[in-house]
């Protein structure tokens, strides 16, 4: 009852309720780009081993977050690791601080585990068979089955998965052996050692690196210059896990602008340029990752800014600004302009629909608080729509819930 009642709350002041069965049964005309994303890259080009960069902005209330936490939905169903992170609780500036923020929602070693899975099935057994609380290696000596050979195949197929990789840092793919050789039981692999690894991975200043060589790799310190190619290995190893790959959104990247007083972290100019200059790099080598997609979601001042915003680094904005402007929206645009769905999307026969769905879920749990709108007041709110701060989704939810929407 207590996510219910915070998914209320946030209903209340207009944002994405956290709820996933509350935000899909709220959910209108979304579907004209998520299908769309659905098709292109979701279903075909990044499981083909494509990667994908895309920029969603809008004005306040215009549904970025709402549209990023329905993708995590739909990417996590169709087989993708979706990875969800706010520059709000980062610094972008190092790519460093995005690739380990991506490392610890992803939880390696429940990854590893199934690609330790792999290496049982190659040896001819299936991994249901083995009780929770015993290792493959147990299990193996508990049927008198555990000879030096079956340990030099564990081996053998360990170094086929990961060090025989190219798309895997040799020291990343000697890491996630000896972890999941750890999990099989063979290598045995001392805990001291797998939390050593993992910190190294983190790229934690707790991980020596004479501590690690004694371990056979032959490390640098991950750093934001070779963060990036520590990502394409771990997203590597999530594929050998099974999956389809990962689909990563960064929200609230308007914090650049350090406009906001209510925002924590502030950038200077130099890290505010190294931001720019991180995602600029991220896009010119999009193509050496593979099975990714990047969604970098922002507040459309960050584009109406032209001394602090995109604009404002030239080699980033030449990149990512759409040569060709369309009085229809372009679906495959890197920028996604959500306040131009009105005309595609909004009509006023969706917004009394989108009204009529928010209420009925906050009436549910709070009878008498929202109303659903009349046809004349969706047409009055869908002709105001282009003008004032706030976007129509967010007009919409104000309305129903009776607070007044911006005059």
């Amino acid at each position: 009852m207590e996510s219910i009642n915070l998914a209320l709350a946030r209903l209340k002041v207009g944002q994405p309720p956290g709820n996933r069965d509350i935000l899909r049964e709220i959910s209108v005309g979304s579907d004209f780009m998520m299908d769309f994303w659905k098709d292109k890259y979701l279903d075909h080009y990044l499981d083909q081993g494509g990667s994908k960069i895309k920029f969603l902005t809008g004005r306040t209330g215009s549904g970025k977050t709402h549209f990023l936490e329905i993708l995590a939905m739909e990417a996590e169903n169709m087989g993708y690791i979706p990875i969800s992170l706010s520059a709000r609780e980062l610094w972008i500036h190092d790519f460093k601080e995005i690739y380990t923020a991506i490392l610890r929602q992803i939880k390696l070693l429940d990854r590893l585990q199934l690609c330790s899975y792999e290496v049982i099935r190659q040896l001819g057994y299936q991994p249901e068979i083995i009780p929770d609380d015993l290792s493959f290696v147990d299990y193996l000596s508990s049927q008198g089955k555990l000879d030096p050979l079956t340990k030099r195949e564990i081996r053998q197929q360990l170094e086929n998965i990961f060090l025989s990789n190219p798309l895997i840092d040799n020291n990343f793919a000697l890491a996630c052996a000896m972890l999941t050789g750890g999990i099989l039981g063979h290598p045995i692999l001392e805990e001291a050692n797998s939390k050593l690894l993992l910190l190294w991975m983190e790229g934690s200043r707790e991980a020596k690196l004479p501590s690690l060589r004694r371990l056979g790799l032959s490390p640098s310190k991950i750093t934001k210059y070779n963060a990036r190619h520590m990502l394409r290995s771990l997203v590597e190893v999530c594929y050998l896990a099974g999956y389809k790959g990962l689909v990563i959104s960064i929200d609230n990247i308007e914090v650049l602008l350090g406009a906001g007083s209510a925002e924590t972290i502030r950038y200077t100019r130099l890290k505010r340029e190294d931001a720019y200059e991180s995602i600029r790099e991220l896009i010119d080598e999009i193509d050496t990752l593979k099975h990714t997609m990047f969604v970098f979601s922002f507040d459309r001042r960050l584009m109406d800014d032209e001394s602090k915003g995109l604009k404002s680094y030239q080699a980033l904005w030449m990149r990512i600004q759409n040569e060709i402007e369309s009085t229809r929206f372009n679906r495959f645009a890197d920028i996604v302009d959500l306040d131009r769905l009105i005309d595609e999307v909004y009509t006023p026969e969706r917004i009394m629909k989108m009204s009529t769905r928010l209420a009925q879920v906050i009436n549910r749990f709070d009878q008498g608080t929202a109303t659903p709108i009349s046809l004349s007041t969706a047409e009055e709110l869908h002709a105001r729509s282009r003008f004032g701060k706030v976007s129509l989704p967010r007009r919409v939810a104000l309305t129903t819930l009776q607070e007044g929407a911006e005059q």
